[in-house]
């Protein structure tokens, strides 16, 4: 099989267990983890993307603790690394380019939050031609209040964002079903 790269976003501090508190999918970074492991042993392509905000008083300000990568997720020397000051990890980075000059055409997406630069992202790949993949279970996202103000649970905002990419975006998958296509 073809290398798809590994899509890894906003993994970072601010984004942790400790940080947050109100989410979906609380083994989302056991799933993320267990995938960075398997594309590492294959030796895949593995694109860490990193919110730099141009707000100072976000969590992801450049320079504060919030936007360093959480330790399970610190790439290493070789994997690519994306800044990215909007939701979309396409959006301004270069990304688009670095996988066309390495003929990627396949990329998993995995992180946070679901209905915000998880799906963002995997909207643009999916209008770019790509063969995309959201990991349902490798993936999280909060509680959020519709246009009407009805407060929906985060589950809820998690089910609707998959729903919004599947099959038009992307193929929506797990992290075991995801493994079974990685080279051991």
């Amino acid at each position: 099989m073809q290398a798809m790269a590994l899509i890894i976003i906003d993994m970072q501090q601010c984004m942790s267990k400790a940080a947050i508190s109100e989410r979906n999918n609380p083994q989302a970074e056991t799933q993320m983890q267990s995938l960075l492991a398997a594309w590492r042993q294959a030796n895949w392509p593995i694109i860490h993307v990193r919110h730099i905000s141009r707000e100072p008083k976000s969590g992801f300000y450049p320079n504060q603790a919030g936007a360093g990568f959480q330790a399970e997720f610190i790439p290493l020397e070789h994997e690519h690394i994306v800044e990215k000051n909007r939701p979309d990890a396409f959006c301004n980075t270069g990304l688009e380019r670095w996988l066309h000059l390495r003929d990627l055409r396949k990329l998993a997406i995995v992180g946070v939050s679901t209905n915000n630069s998880v799906e963002a992202t995997a909207r643009s790949a999916g209008n770019l031609g790509f063969n995309t993949w959201v990991v349902a279970d490798a993936c999280f996202t909060f509680p959020k209040a519709d246009y009407t103000g009805l407060v929906r649970s985060a589950e809820e905002v998690h089910a609707m964002s998959l729903a919004n990419l599947a099959g038009e975006y992307a193929e929506i998958t797990d992290a075991a079903q995801l493994l079974q296509l990685v080279p051991k």
